[in-house]
């Protein structure tokens, strides 16, 4: 399924900061980024169940938001690009 996940971590502290870099590096592992602090992920439901709970282990209930849009798999027709970054298809070839 396609989910789309966003954040927003208070990095007014060493800490906060700290959960921001992790935050990232976690959705890095599962997805593409495609704004600062949004990803787009193409996994199944159980992998999203383990992403979902370590993105929550990581960020403070009190002071962070965590945002998942689950798309589903029919998700091409209700995503659309506009501007300057072009849109990656998460089911084509990444090269890295």
């Amino acid at each position: 399924m396609f989910v789309v996940i966003t954040y927003d971590v208070n990095t007014q502290t060493p800490e906060g900061q700290r959960r921001l870099h992790k935050i990232s590096k976690a959705c890095q592992n599962y997805g593409q980024r495609v704004q600062n602090s949004v990803f787009e992920c193409l996994i199944d439901y159980g992998t999203f169940l383990k992403l979902k709970h370590e993105l929550e282990t990581i960020a403070n209930e009190k002071t962070d938001s965590l945002r998942y849009y689950k798309i589903g798999n029919k998700w091409e027709p209700k995503v659309e690009q506009y501007g300057v970054k072009s849109g990656c298809n998460p089911e084509g070839t990444i090269i890295i």
